[in-house]
């Protein structure tokens, strides 16, 4: 529990000797990897979309070495197995004849699993990853097999309109606590990146911190106060997300489909606590709330069909939706 301002100013010194040590090897995108940082302070997934090549593997990997963690790798493809994920049950024959099982563990049984370019598995594959990222559990052979802690699910995927992906199903979406949109570098970023990438000595990242305390910094998140007033406007912010809602903007009601359902609001406000926490506060603000709505919902909206064949973000259609709730004040 966080009783003294020193406590909070350990949280801040140490995110952002975190931060900067990811971006000894990472160029640019401070918002990419802030997100990120949130996400895993706060417990959560997180969803990396971008085109290839612009680092969102090393990303992870630069995360899971600068925090010291069991790093879990796998590389999803159309012949993937959900078994090769959660691992399997084997056979064993004794000297007598006897038969015993064995489970063996596949790579999910780390604390950061990298699933890299998760939407080239099939549907069937992806779904082995519910109730891991759920339930923190791998069930096989009438077994329930919990994961360690700290656990996160860290993918990466490509834009669905590449060839040969698999849109990812909204249940497993859902699972997400952010979705991060990783952009393409600047002309002054893609330098700093040859140099680095192609010098004799390409930068690592050392070990600045480790499971116990990211775990205390977790656990300083979680004391962070949310007041009424703060809730309900966030609360809000989410209903405004369904068409059905009587004051929903007019990019709701003729785009979208389904609004957030309550993972939105529970992503929200978790995210919303670590980064007040962040910013040496104990309240999240309004500010708060609006800063981490875009990741923590842009992948929770479902377009209709005219939103699909008008090519709608639904970035935008958040940004209406803030801009909604602001009007309502």
């Amino acid at each position: 529990m966080i009783e003294t301002k020193a406590q909070i100013e350990e949280a801040v010194s140490q995110f952002e000797t975190l931060r900067r040590e990811v971006e000894t090897v990472i160029v640019g995108q401070r918002e990419v990897v802030e997100q990120l940082l949130w996400c895993v302070i706060a417990g959560g997934h997180a969803l990396l979309e971008g085109i290839p090549g612009l680092g969102k593997t090393m990303l992870v990997r630069t995360v899971a070495d600068a925090l010291d963690l069991r790093f879990s790798r796998i590389q999803f493809t159309p012949d993937l197995m959900p078994s090769d994920i959660t691992g399997t049950q084997l056979v064993e024959f004794g000297s007598q004849g006897q038969t015993s099982y064995r489970f063996q563990a596949g790579p999910i049984f780390g604390n950061l699993v990298l699933a890299d370019e998760i939407n080239r598995a099939t549907p069937k594959t992806q779904s082995a990853l519910l109730e891991a990222m759920q339930e923190r559990t791998v069930t096989a052979g009438g077994e329930t097999h919990k994961l360690p802690s700290p656990f996160f699910v860290l993918a990466t995927q490509n834009p669905v309109e590449q060839e040969g992906t698999y849109p990812l199903p909204e249940a497993q979406l859902d699972r997400f606590l952010l979705k991060i949109q990783v952009t393409y570098p600047t002309h002054e970023e893609l330098r700093e990146i040859v140099r680095r990438t192609t010098s004799s000595a390409p930068n690592q990242a050392g070990q600045v911190a480790d499971a116990a305390m990211l775990m205390k910094l977790q656990a300083y998140a979680k004391e962070v106060l949310v007041s009424d007033e703060v809730l309900d406007w966030a609360i809000r912010v989410l209903m405004l997300t369904h068409p059905s809602e009587p004051d929903a903007p007019e990019a709701v009601r003729r785009y979208i489909r389904f609004g957030a359902g309550p993972r939105g609001i529970q992503a929200i406000i978790a995210v919303a606590k670590v980064k007040a926490l962040l910013a040496g506060n104990l309240h999240v603000s309004r500010r708060d709330i609006r800063e981490v709505a875009l990741p923590a919902l842009r992948h929770r909206l479902v377009l209709g069909y005219e939103g699909q064949a008008s090519g709608i973000r639904t970035d935008d259609v958040i940004a209406a939706v803030l801009e909604a709730a602001e009007a309502a004040r």
